[in-house]
């Protein structure tokens, strides 16, 4: 497997992407009418979305490199995104919201979780080259 180092300008981009999409989904959150506790269900759903969205990319990014993986973790992970996934899109469908305003958080909910696996493969492909690199930079600077 090769790896090359992420471009600047992607690394940039994709953490304006999760920030834009966590931002809008917040803002959208914060001015929407609905009470707290419908509010508190969006936000958790956003939460455990990213949480499982970058585990599981850390799995799957783990077994591509050889480590071992348990595959009860592997599968909950999936489930795990599955569940968020399908949470969203069950409370939405039942929401009282305007089918614009569905769309929105979804979009919003999905742009998060996307942008939040590429900024966690950016981060993973940088560990990965700075830490091949280093015994080389060692050995320049014992000569």
């Amino acid at each position: 497997m090769t790896i090359s180092k992420p471009t600047k300008a992607f690394r940039l981009a994709s953490i304006f992407a999760l920030l834009a999409g966590v931002f809008g989904f917040l803002i959208g959150l914060m001015n929407a009418q609905m009470q707290l506790n419908e509010k508190g269900y969006y936000f958790a759903i956003l939460l455990f979305g990213l949480f499982s969205f970058v585990s599981l990319q850390k799995t799957v990014r783990d077994k591509l490199e050889g480590q071992t993986i348990s595959k009860p973790y592997l599968l909950m992970c999936w489930v795990a995104v599955g569940a968020a996934i399908a949470m969203l899109g069950i409370g939405l469908y039942h929401a009282e919201l305007l089918l614009s305003e569905k769309g929105f958080y979804a979009m919003a909910f999905l742009l998060s979780g996307f942008s939040a696996i590429t900024v966690q493969k950016n981060v993973r492909d940088t560990m990965v080259l700075e830490k091949s690199q280093a015994p080389s930079v060692l050995m320049e600077e014992a000569k």
